[in-house]
């Protein structure tokens, strides 16, 4: 085929997807089936996959789908739960009390709840969270989902417990063979080539990020200030904004060195708790106050149907739990993933990996079944598919590995930690499951779409799957400056289907591919994906139009998204330079 017109098909599924969701604005899940029937045609008529290899190939994007959807909705338990017994009025309530500074408050909800609240749960929920209770405070309802959607984005690479490195980089890179071999080759397994990953992605967001406190701070003053447009008030919060970003990068960057699950609870946990103390020591508050013009003075463009007197019924008068019971839940989550990923004998075990314990061997496989459609090795938390429908594929979910599960257990010792009566507690556990319905036809669809694209050259040798094919010529057109470009492409995957992980899924290999063929370390190409894919949440249609929904704004997606088209520029700019000067300064240098 034409080289050419196989790039053009390659592209098409993704073009479909942008066109419809960006351009015609139709809902993900009315999208993505059209995107993955697209990729299936595409599969069968120009690459030649056989049918039977295209439906293993969705088999295996679905399975992923599964571990997500898991992950995600036990997130939203816990989430729930701690609203639904008043622990999460608490957190809020802590915040709220501690300054009455619009642009402090920026700093401790904008930038610390949110970034807590995205590690902990992820997938558009900080935004939806925290928009409302910045509103509540006083805010303009579009300042408020301009804060909540800047002040977060520095967490989304690790956000819902590592999802988008454990699930979105991991996974990828492990179903693609000629990837895996690769990996393989090189001395390492495709989960440290994740962990190595992780830690290049923290490294960028390090360096780059750290300004992220002051720059929310700086959008809220500039554009929603008045008609004398300045940014001195931010400049005058500048030690307080820094002091911040620091506090939260030193232990996300130092976690990262561990796990993927750890950056953004703990940089905003610890981080938070060094800068409020700090606050109510008497340093770094500001001289004088600063505050939004008048209510009657804002533009109908900054309101919506909610006012912020609407919405102050979500902050408490008063503390119903203390702040120390209302964080346990989360502080136990983080000791029990510490124990099952830092201990060998416990996380082999949890992975379904035979151990040597007290000089018996055990394992949580039960047996292993031979069927007509493949291997599938069975235990009592999950399943090992092994040559799915008699391909090559395969994959499998680990329940007892997953965050999820601990996720869940962190949720059930709140219930009698808080009091909660049987109501709540199904309250809350239907309240997650509505919440799950949105984005469960277009996650599945997505990945199986993703999948198909990926695996389309593994039926035969010498057949470059699409995303190969898109690696490759992206790689030939830009060159070897192909290392600043690198963030953008992760930034416009997550902007077109709205997920972080599902644009490391789709373009994870593109990267690696990319970074093979212009010679470049693949670990800091696939890294600065992993930011790209962080960003693009800043203009993602779905976080923006779940954000305006939740203060009664939709309808100005496009003046959010313009907005924040100003932090994309400046995050991908930075990590696109960084990303040149480590590929060809630093290690250039090492080898």
């Amino acid at each position: 085929m034409n080289s050419a017109l196989a790039v053009f098909f390659a592209a098409l599924p993704l073009v479909v997807v942008g066109l419809l969701l960006v351009g015609f604005l139709w809902p993900a899940a009315r999208v993505m089936p059209i995107a993955w029937v697209s990729a299936v045609v595409i599969g069968y008529t120009v690459w030649g996959v056989p049918p039977v290899w295209l439906l293993a190939a969705t088999v295996e994007g679905v399975i992923t789908a599964m571990q997500i959807l898991f992950i995600v909705f036990a997130a939203l338990v816990l989430l729930y739960t701690m609203l639904r017994s008043g622990a999460f009025d608490t957190l809020n309530r802590s915040f709220a009390d501690i300054s009455e500074d619009r642009r402090v408050q920026v700093v401790l909800v904008a930038f610390f709840l949110a970034t807590f609240i995205e590690g902990a749960a992820g997938f558009g929920t900080p935004a939806a969270v925290v928009a409302p209770l910045l509103l509540a405070l006083g805010f303009p309802a579009l300042a408020a989902v301009v804060a909540a959607l800047i002040g977060h984005v520095i967490a989304v690479t690790y956000g819902a417990v590592g999802t988008p490195i454990i699930v979105g980089i991991g996974e990828p890179m492990s179903s693609v063979s000629s990837i895996r071999a690769t990996i393989e080759a090189d001395g390492a397994t495709t989960t440290e080539f994740a962990i190595e990953v992780a830690r290049w992605a923290a490294t960028y967001h390090l360096l780059v990020g750290f300004v992220m406190p002051l720059f929310a701070v700086g959008m809220v003053v500039y554009f929603f200030g008045g008609e004398e447009r300045s940014l001195e008030p931010a400049w005058e919060v500048a030690p307080l904004c820094l002091f911040s970003g620091i506090a939260f990068g030193i232990p996300y960057w130092l976690s990262a060195r561990i796990s993927a699950e750890f950056p953004a609870l703990l940089g905003s946990m610890i981080g938070g708790a060094v800068v409020v103390a700090a606050l109510r020591a008497g340093y770094f508050e500001p001289e004088t106050r600063w505050e939004f013009p008048p209510e009657e003075e804002w533009p109908d463009h900054w309101v919506g149907t909610i006012r912020p007197a609407d919405a102050r019924g979500v902050i408490p008068s008063e503390y119903a739990i203390s702040p120390m019971r209302a964080w346990t839940p989360y502080v136990l989550l983080v000791g029990l993933l510490v124990v099952t990923r830092s201990v060998d004998p416990i996380a082999q075990f949890l992975r379904g990996e035979t151990v040597e314990l007290l000089g018996t061997t055990v394992s949580l496989a039960i047996g292993t079944i031979n069927t007509s459609v493949g291997e599938i090795t069975i235990g009592p938390f999950g399943f090992q598919w092994t040559s799915i429908l008699g391909t090559g594929l395969q994959n499998g979910i680990g329940v007892a590995y997953l965050p999820g599960t601990w996720l869940l257990i962190s949720a059930l010792i709140a219930i009698p930690l808080f009091g909660m009566s049987t109501a709540q507690v199904a309250e809350a556990w239907r309240e997650a499951s509505r919440n799950l319905r949105s984005p469960l036809v277009a996650l599945v669809f997505v990945l199986a779409m993703a999948h198909v694209m990926l695996q389309s050259g593994a039926h035969a040798e010498n057949v470059d799957s699409m995303i190969v094919v898109l690696a490759r010529a992206t790689a030939g057109i830009v060159g070897p400056v192909y290392p600043f470009v690198a963030a953008f492409v992760g930034a416009l995957g997550a902007a077109v289907v709205g997920s972080n992980t599902v644009s490391n899924i789709t373009f994870g290999p593109f990267q690696f591919v990319a970074a093979e063929n212009v010679g470049v370390p693949r670990t800091l190409i696939v890294g600065a994906q992993a930011v790209g894919g962080a960003i693009g949440n800043l203009i993602a249609i779905h976080n923006v139009v779940a954000a305006l929904a939740t203060v009664g704004l939709v309808g100005q997606e496009g003046r959010v998204m313009r907005l924040n088209l100003l932090p994309l520029a400046y995050y991908a700019t930075g990590v696109g330079l960084l990303s040149l000067l480590f590929c060809y300064v630093l290690f250039a240098s090492m080898f």
